[in-house]
């Protein structure tokens, strides 16, 4: 019919346009470029991280890659896979050695050396955060008597005790020791609420009156650095801080000490 052959055609084949043939292969390029892009990219970021968690799960199932001392008889192991809990501000800190002793029944000590002129320990400080691993009857005195330097000595015998922010901590040194430089000063505070024992010695300084002053020193300044695993430790310490003393003043004799309280064994007045 007429109006069939005269109807127009407003359609096209799209593969028939020079436009389409010179824009649609371009796009479809850039396209695939992008999204093998983004694949490479996701694949990168998946290997990497998958490798981190067996890393990480690799150094978590070494429990010995990390050990250079160990006690067989007490079963202490001495590991660098921990970071400090404490910190103490002394002059001697540029010098001071810092070691993380752990037990398989839970317990951790946390010790610090400072040493002296000889490069031998003059002074230090053991927190002991007590595990399954200690019994009631745990000997702390016994304890402090093979750490403490012996200098021909024999056992400890009582020296008074020492105001801390903790509270007080008795005091020891050598039975027989002069108060000269080898009569270090040993002390012992044992906490309950959590169980924690501070114990140490120190023979820096003349005489047991600095080395008393060195050790009050020392506690006061003990700082908590990290307890996320201990919510009782860090109350124990926010407790402590208000009852800090200086160190200007542990140096001056307490003038209330008694005999049960002083430096010095009791004496005797008047002869027998």
């Amino acid at each position: 019919m007429v109006f069939e052959r005269f109807m127009p055609a407003f359609w096209a084949d799209p593969t028939g346009s020079p436009l389409s043939r010179r824009i649609h292969p371009a796009l479809t390029s850039f396209h695939d470029e992008i999204c093998g892009t983004l694949a490479r990219l996701f694949a990168y970021a998946g290997a990497l991280a998958l490798l981190g968690i067996l890393g990480l799960y690799g150094w978590r199932q070494l429990p010995l890659a990390d050990m250079f001392e160990s006690d067989a008889a007490g079963g202490w192991i001495a590991t660098s896979r921990f970071l400090p809990a404490f910190a103490v501000g002394l002059d001697q800190d540029k010098s001071r050695t810092y070691t993380i002793l752990k037990h398989p029944d839970g317990g951790r000590k946390d010790v610090f050396r400072w040493p002296g002129p000889t490069e031998t320990p003059t002074i230090e400080l053991q927190i002991y955060r007590i595990g399954g691993e200690a019994e009631a009857s745990s000997d702390a005195i016994g304890d402090l008597t093979e750490r403490m330097p012996a200098d021909g000595a024999g056992h400890l015998e009582a020296a008074g005790m020492i105001d801390s922010k903790f509270g007080r901590v008795a005091l020891f040194h050598r039975a027989g020791s002069r108060d000269g430089f080898g009569a270090c000063l040993g002390f012992v505070g044992r906490i309950d609420d959590p169980a924690v024992q501070m114990s140490g010695w120190s023979c820096h300084g003349d005489g047991l009156p600095a080395r008393r002053a060195m050790i009050g020193c020392m506690l006061n300044r003990l700082t908590l650095l990290a307890s996320a695993d201990d919510p009782k430790l860090a109350e124990l310490f926010a407790r402590a801080e208000p009852e800090r003393g200086s160190c200007a003043g542990s140096t001056q004799p307490n003038r209330a000490a008694n005999w049960v309280s002083g430096v010095e064994n009791p004496r005797l007045r008047g002869g027998l």
